[in-house]
């Protein structure tokens, strides 16, 4: 665990200076008490540094740590710095909540940041809950995370599955055909992202011949596309990710079976891309952001990025490191809302808080979902540029929907947010 500019030692021996008085708990209402009212307020980020989400891991935490520095240059929040912690979770949903325990009960962090897989979101937040410490789920989108696995202290800040399939699919239908066959990574993202696939397709006219399930670290995909070959769908929907799909990605396009038949891919995450080349993009799918929106303010955060970040391999932001920069900087604005850093008044100056499409760098207003504290924005489709200005310009921005078109009715349904009565009062 590393913090900024402070070693863990230090950091636990003078808690009274960055993690506040002793920890009361574990009893209902936990308060770590300020000596000072100008102490720094301390971050947890729970975010992979290996596992197979490791490069998005450490992508998130660039746009987490750039904001907070940001921050902290325009002079903090309510007169206080920011300061962090970081801690590896591996991809792992046992090593997320001893990271999330040990975050809140020994290092008495204010808030809790990060996650890619969504076990490992879900298993933070359970542990979030239990204290009341409010957390930002940053770049999961497993449906469930902002459906029946929502918490009343967590917000979830990506684009689900479902987004992104209700995005895609009327058009694939019409465009590509009828007969689709499903991918599924083997574990909660890739189940509930193919669950909502099959779902929304199936709306607007698919017909599912198939789903083929992807162990987690599979680095031989031939069995796999051979079924698919057989198969001969006209849609190939895949929820697979990390390191898995840079893989399939790669055997995709070795075997010549990126053009036919058509491939939607969901999300496609810029860590998992990037340094790959143009040639290596396939398929149709979904994201946030792209450093290439001639929108207002993307120019300049390309800039300070490269100029923050310059050894990275990564030169542009992605839509990974966006999540985490725009999360951040919308917890700095709730405290400065609610005036204070207590657990209940920062929630309740985040649901159904409004943010502009210029502040976010998007092209239409989103808003956080008070029923679901999901992050209801602009979904854009993309595809394989073959028009490029740059090295770097790997995405053709094919099309964007407004947040309202492709909110997720069912996480509604299924989301029963505890009662503030029951949520454990928290407060750095």
């Amino acid at each position: 665990m590393t913090t900024s500019g402070i070693s863990r030692r230090s950091l636990l021996i003078n808690g009274a200076v960055v993690g506040g008085a002793t920890f009361f708990g574990p009893w209902r209402h936990h308060h770590v008490y300020a000596a000072k009212t100008d102490k720094p307020i301390l971050m947890g980020l729970t975010h992979d540094a290996s596992g197979q989400f490791a490069n998005s891991g450490q992508d998130e935490q660039r746009g987490t740590i750039m904001a907070i520095e940001e921050a902290n240059a325009k002079g903090g929040v309510l007169g206080r710095k920011l300061t962090y912690i970081t801690a590896d979770t591996e991809t792992t949903p046992a090593t997320g909540s001893r990271v999330a325990e040990r975050m809140i009960t020994r290092n008495e962090v204010a808030f809790l940041l990060g996650a890619l897989q969504s076990g490992v979101a879900n298993a933070i937040g359970q542990v979030a809950q239990k204290y009341g410490c409010v957390y930002f789920n940053t770049n999961s989108s497993s449906p469930t995370e902002s459906g029946k696995d929502c918490k009343r202290v967590k917000f979830v800040w990506d684009g689900s599955g479902a987004n992104f399939s209700l995005a895609a699919a009327d058009n694939a239908v019409r465009t590509f055909g009828k007969r689709w066959l499903l991918l599924t990574n083997d574990y909660v993202w890739g189940h509930n992202t193919s669950k909502a696939t099959r779902e929304i397709g199936t709306r607007f006219g698919a017909q599912v011949i198939d789903e083929i399930l992807v162990p987690v670290g599979t680095r031989d995909f031939s069995p796999i596309l051979l079924k698919v070959q057989q198969a001969k769908p006209d849609v190939v929907a895949a929820a697979v990710g990390g390191d898995d799909f840079k893989v399939m990605r790669q055997e995709v396009v070795k075997l010549g079976l990126d053009q036919k038949p058509a491939w939607l891919n969901n999300q496609q995450d810029w860590p998992d891309i990037y340094g790959l080349g143009i040639d290596s993009v396939f398929g149709v799918f979904g994201t946030t952001w792209y450093h290439k929106l001639a929108l207002p303010g993307v120019a300049d955060l390309v800039r300070r990025y490269q100029q923050r970040w310059p050894d990275t391999r990564i030169d542009v932001p992605g839509n990974v490191f966006y999540n985490g920069y725009m999360a951040m900087w919308e917890l700095v604005r709730a405290i400065e809302r609610a005036g204070s850093t207590n657990n209940i008044k920062v929630i309740k100056a985040l649901e159904g808080h409004k943010m502009s499409a210029k502040d976010r760098m998007q092209h239409h207003d989103a808003w956080i979902d008070p029923e679901t504290h999901h992050v209801e924005q602009t979904i854009y489709l993309a595809a394989r540029n073959d028009k490029p200005v740059d090295p770097t310009d790997y995405f053709k921005i094919l099309s964007w929907s407004e947040p309202s078109k492709v909110r997720d009715p069912e996480s509604s349904k299924t989301c029963k947010l505890q009662s503030y009565e029951s949520t454990p009062t928290y407060e750095n």
